[in-house]
């Protein structure tokens, strides 16, 4: 039994970030996870996709909740649906008063959602006592 539940332990991966509130941030979680999905040995197209959503995730926590924000990421490569799963958690939608996006170019803000999903197999959203998480499962197989 334990050898079972060994091999099951090794067979899974997880990755946890936390993702700080300032300028660059999402660089530098973006690095991180491509440094862990790289140690993973997935194909370069599913690490291209997974990047770009981690991308939008983040961005996403950091633009428009407040901190914390914490990004998941895990994967089994025995799993029969052969899927990630990445979900970015944070403390829920900053409703600051005076915030506004005027002035934010369109073509660089506003498609991160049209891209989770069309990347993600599924993807969501969570709302929870003390905050928010929207996860995408992408698949691997």
């Amino acid at each position: 039994m334990a050898a079972q539940l060994n091999t099951l332990l090794r067979a899974a991966y997880h990755h946890v970030c936390p993702v700080p509130p300032v300028a660059g941030a999402v660089t530098a979680v973006r690095r991180s996870t491509a440094a862990v999905l790289a140690d993973w040995s997935l194909p370069p197209g599913v690490v291209e996709d997974a990047l770009l959503v981690v991308s939008e995730l983040v961005t996403n926590a950091i633009i428009h909740a407040r901190p914390p924000a914490v990004l998941r990421v895990s994967w089994s490569p025995d799993d029969v649906d052969r899927t990630m799963s990445i979900e970015v958690t944070d403390a829920g939608p900053d409703l600051a008063t005076g915030r506004s996006l005027a002035g934010v170019d369109p073509d660089e803000h506003g498609r991160g959602e049209t891209i989770v999903h069309a990347l993600a197999a599924r993807h969501g959203i969570r709302v929870h006592p003390g905050g928010v998480t929207r996860w995408a499962d992408l698949a691997t197989g």
